[in-house]
């Protein structure tokens, strides 16, 4: 049985929340419904509909809507990308190849709840083997061994025994829609992963914290909690709780913090929310891809996923491609193949312009430059061309997007979504913003900023701004002079 039901707690369900922690935020509640958006993957393609973007650049902004496959977006129920496997073996694309999934019965149709069943019989340490051997590293941008995380919180100790497993569900990264539609059309597989993860670390409920931008997948997510409670016959005590728009809520402590209704800025570790975390108890953070990949490797074996992959990225890894590409949509493809294969044999290359680089992995990382598409893909090997596989959006902007412009955007981005810890981040990413915009930007105060950034960051924000500036002095430094005073 697993070992849900906590224990004389409840979190809180706060509808209308104080000053100064509902200020924190960028949503009111159905905020999002009417709003264009205004993120990476619709600033590239703002001139295929300027009017939506002048639209959505009036008032408070609103990064992201997960439709970069059709921008500039806005609302649009019921549209969606293109989906296809270019893998050998398809792991977390599986189920929305065969279309949506929406029932308890069509998911046990499909093999479903069997990797549950496995890993009831196989027990906690068999468990924790599979996936160490399996070499899963996080999918949310950061990389880190899932085996290990999971490892770290099954030994840490509790008080009274109580862990928390949490699924971030906060895809904020423009040019990212992954989670969304794993949510949308496979939401048993999340909710089969996260019963999983909960037997392997001993945790005593479970929580996802969805962003407020998928009001469908908060719907469809809500209807299969439900009937998973009903109809499973697995007592899986499972809770929803929804953001309120906030891009560094994706960061695991504020994402912690803002569940406890605290204002959610990031926290420095250690202690890591693997010691403790939520309720100050140990508490094991995955995001929405991580878990899709676990149903297969407790069914196949880690070793069948390890087979896959190169080096240190093992496996395969979803992308989402924006909608300057001829074929635009969800692939999942295996680490290592080149960028290029990506960039021409999948998305088809633009569908009019010339390709000036890619942002992959969101706004906050590297840019790489047509001259690097060879570059496989993988954690380690696009590190060392100054870019990242991050969460997997793949951004490709045309000659259209200057690099001044490109530049004033991410650095917008990067201040209106500072929680306001770090004074490098929330200070120095708008004076470099101003100062670009106004022509009085030195070579000086960019590398003095950026090097700030890169130092004393507390979290992937500040620091993946710096990544995204020293890739433009490395891979664009003509372009790059040509923007400073």
């Amino acid at each position: 049985m697993v070992p849900w039901g906590v224990r004389g707690y409840s979190l809180r369900k706060v509808k209308t929340i104080p000053d100064p922690i509902a200020s924190f935020y960028g949503l009111e509640e159905n905020d999002e419904k009417g709003r264009p958006c205004r993120g990476a993957a619709c600033f590239v393609a703002r001139h295929v509909n300027p009017e939506r973007w002048r639209e959505a650049c009036l008032g408070r902004a609103l990064y992201c809507l997960g439709q970069c496959f059709a921008a500039p977006a806005a609302p649009e129920p019921g549209l969606r990308p293109l989906i296809r496997s270019d893998a050998r073996t398809t792991v977390v694309l599986e189920g929305l190849l065969q279309g949506p999934c929406r029932t308890v019965r069509d998911y046990k149709r499909r093999g479903g709840f069997r990797a549950l069943e496995r890993a009831l019989g196989l027990g906690p340490e068999a468990i924790l083997a599979e996936v160490e051997a399996s070499g899963l590293r996080g999918r949310g941008g950061a990389g880190f061994s899932t085996g290990r995380k999971w490892r770290m919180v099954a030994q840490a100790a509790s008080a009274d025994g109580d862990k928390f497993v949490v699924a971030n569900a906060d895809e904020g990264d423009p040019g990212a829609y992954i989670d969304r539609f794993l949510m949308e059309d496979d939401p048993f597989r999340l909710i089969e992963a996260m019963a999983i993860a909960a037997c392997a670390v001993g945790a005593t409920k479970g929580l996802i914290y969805l962003r407020q931008e998928y009001p469908a997948a908060r719907s469809i997510l809500e209807g299969a909690l439900e009937e998973a409670r009903r109809e499973t016959g697995h007592p899986i005590d499972l809770e929803l709780v929804v953001g309120r728009g906030s891009y560094v809520c994706g960061e695991e402590t504020a994402l912690i913090r803002s569940i406890e209704d605290e204002r959610p800025e990031v926290l420095a570790r250690p202690p890591y929310p693997t010691e403790r975390g939520l309720l100050d108890r140990p508490t094991l953070v995955n995001n929405v891809e991580t878990l899709a990949s676990i149903p297969w490797i407790v069914q196949n074996g880690g070793a069948a996923y390890h087979a896959m992959g190169i080096g240190k990225s093992r496996g395969t890894k979803a992308v989402s491609l924006n909608s300057l590409f001829r074929r635009p949509g969800l692939y999942e493809v295996e680490f290592g193949l080149p960028v290029r294969r990506i960039v021409e044999d999948l998305g088809g290359g633009l569908a009019e312009g010339a390709i000036q680089g890619l942002l992959i992995g969101g706004p906050l990382a590297g840019v790489l430059p047509p001259s690097l598409f060879e570059t496989p893909f993988a954690f380690e090997e696009l590190a060392a061309a100054g870019a990242a596989v991050g969460h997997g959006g793949v951004v490709a902007f045309d000659e259209r997007t200057s690099l001044k412009d490109l530049i004033l955007h991410v650095f917008a981005f990067a201040a209106d979504e500072s929680c306001g810890k770090c004074t490098p981040c929330r200070l120095g990413s708008r004076r470099i913003e101003r100062a670009l915009e106004r022509g009085e930007l030195t070579r000086a105060d960019w590398e003095d900023i950026v090097s700030a950034l890169g130092r004393t960051s507390l979290c992937g924000l500040g620091g993946g701004l710096a990544e995204f500036a020293k890739s433009l002095s490395r891979h664009y430094p003509k372009e790059l002079a040509r923007c400073l005073a």
